[in-house]
């Protein structure tokens, strides 16, 4: 697993042995950031489930002004600091080792993200439950850009409900990812 573009291009990053994490191949990432160009120069990355961290430290080397990781898994933390220090993007990010709730409740106060990536273990209803936390939080608000790597299999008829849309799938072998954001109109 590489980075694939900006500042830090090429640089290999590590991963944690085993199947703790599922780290996103280097052409599923490389098709997510492709949607996602326009919207990461200068903006505030949040990366939940974060795993080696490659996500947030693509995101970074592509421009993104200042990135969250959040990841509770104690080895995984320490394979995303490593790499946050190899590829000399530290200074610009802040890692929190617990669940995705917890760093979502610890986040609140601050300014909404612009791009929120989640890729939790799939087929646990886990997005269903940071998407309904986030509805009401403004840690994402109606410009922010919320993206669920997810199974095949996952069910998000739920979405308008909360108050999201839908506006893209882009579906793959095994997985999808689901762009999405709060529907303007529930903003008050």
């Amino acid at each position: 697993m590489r980075v694939i573009a900006g500042t830090a291009r090429s640089m290999p990053l590590k991963t944690i042995k085993g199947m703790d994490t599922r780290p996103t191949t280097d052409k599923i990432k490389e098709t997510l950031f492709n949607t996602l160009q326009t919207d990461v120069p200068d903006s505030r990355f949040l990366d939940l489930f974060g795993g080696s961290g490659a996500i947030a430290i693509e995101a970074l080397s592509r421009g993104a002004a200042h990135a969250v990781i959040v990841e509770q898994n104690s080895k995984a933390v320490r394979c995303i600091k490593e790499n946050l220090l190899f590829t000399r993007l530290m200074e610009r990010a802040e890692v929190y080792q617990c669940d995705a709730l917890t760093g979502l409740r610890r986040l609140e106060g601050q300014k909404p993200f612009d791009i929120i990536f989640m890729d939790p273990p799939y087929d646990q209803g886990l997005e269903r439950q940071i998407l309904t936390y986030l509805a009401d939080s403004d840690l994402a608000d109606a410009c922010t850009v919320l993206v669920v790597e997810a199974s095949l299999e996952t069910d998000f008829s739920y979405l308008e409900e909360l108050g999201y849309h839908a506006y893209k799938y882009k579906k793959y072998k095994t997985n999808q990812h689901v762009f999405l954001q709060k529907d303007t109109d529930m903003e008050a």
